[in-house]
């Protein structure tokens, strides 16, 4: 009797032990998740950055210096950019900020006179405490985007940290590789490396994707507002290179502040404005964007748009960002894991009974 109360005992001072060692690895995991995303980060620009690396080995260069061609090209390219885009981005920016006054008023006179059948929601809207509550200063704008917001020098910081992990990574994988291998017992070593040999297959295609796509999207924004005018023009061509790192929203998201400066100029401008970012958009993100991913992603939109809104609920933009290339790697690791080529052939017949109402 005494034995077996010891062990029911034992057994909950073990559960209590696991319990708070739980608790406290996901308060530590919250706590540390910029630096979480961070170095998931740079997993996947290594995975990217590994394919042309290996393409020099393959032309019989030794490890250390394709690594280090591959690295520095990246960050001359990066740096190129930035020297060329970030000043005129820079130059428009401060001359848009002190224009913001001017066109908060115009803004505000085109849509008193485009509600003016309507006098009280012309009230309610325009009222100064809700235009106040809507359209928050700059300086709350900039000082208050979330715990992920780092001062210039720990931005800094962690851009050389961020960089250096990259460097570290890409000059001596395999130890690391061997590290994660050694995660698994010896009857799934296989399978985690065809996961992972998959999943980095998909950072490529994601990267490469958002590279020709982005590019494009960033020419079109130029040719169309600067024909219509729009100011600040170079500011939403670098937010549209960026725009599909959100997939089918991120066009969306960046369209907004274009659209609003276009409108407090003229509403037949934002009207205008508006018809081709849709139009961008559906044919970059329905037509152009399946046909270059397929080959190396083939995600389903559903699938990238579920776990792209619950990242940015949870951890907002950073959250966003990392989305697709999350749920590449479930897709990868799911698939080796818990799905064989006999499980995804019943799968087809149990789809085509879905959808064919077979019962």
């Amino acid at each position: 009797m005494d034995n077996h109360y010891s062990q029911k005992v034992n057994s909950g001072i073990k559960l209590l032990v696991v319990g708070a060692l739980l608790i406290f690895a996901l308060w530590f995991a919250y706590q540390t998740i910029a630096v979480l995303f961070l170095f998931f980060f740079a997993i996947v620009l290594t995975l990217v950055l590994n394919a042309p690396t290996m393409w020099l080995i393959s032309k019989k260069l030794p490890r250390l210096a394709a690594a280090l061609i591959v690295f520095f090209a990246t960050l001359f390219f990066l740096f190129l950019v930035g020297w060329l885009v970030v000043p005129k981005i820079l130059e428009q920016a401060s001359s848009l900020i002190a224009d913001l006054p001017t066109y908060y008023s115009n803004l505000q006179r085109q849509l008193s006179d485009m509600l003016k059948d309507y006098p009280r929601l012309q009230e309610k809207l325009l009222s100064s405490s809700a235009l106040q509550e809507s359209l928050p200063s700059v300086v709350s704008v900039l000082t208050n985007v979330g715990r992920f917001s780092f001062s210039v020098i720990g931005g800094i910081f962690l851009m050389i940290m961020f960089f250096s992990i990259v460097l570290y990574m890409l000059l001596t994988p395999k130890p690391l590789l061997k590290t994660y291998l050694n995660f698994f017992p010896e009857e799934k070593k296989e399978k985690a490396a065809h996961a992972l040999a998959r999943a980095s297959k998909m950072m490529v295609g994601w990267m490469w994707s958002n590279l020709v796509v982005g590019s494009m999207e960033a020419v079109a924004v130029f040719i169309f507002l600067s024909y219509m005018e729009v100011p600040g023009v170079w500011i939403w061509v670098g937010l549209a290179l960026f725009a599909e790192l959100v997939p089918k929203l991120g066009l969306y998201i960046m369209a907004l502040p274009p659209v609003l400066i276009a409108l407090s100029i003229d509403p037949m401008t934002a009207l205008w404005v508006v018809i081709f970012y849709l139009i961008l958009n559906e044919i970059m993100s329905d037509l152009v964007m399946p046909k270059v991913r397929a080959s190396t992603m083939n995600l389903h939109p559903v699938s990238s748009l579920l776990i792209m809104l619950l990242m940015g609920s949870a951890f907002g933009l950073v959250g966003a960002l990392i989305a697709t290339p999350l749920t590449a790697f479930i897709k990868a690791f799911y698939e080796e894991f818990f799905l064989s080529v006999k499980d995804k052939e019943a799968l087809e017949d149990k789809v085509d009974m879905i959808l064919k109402r077979k019962v």
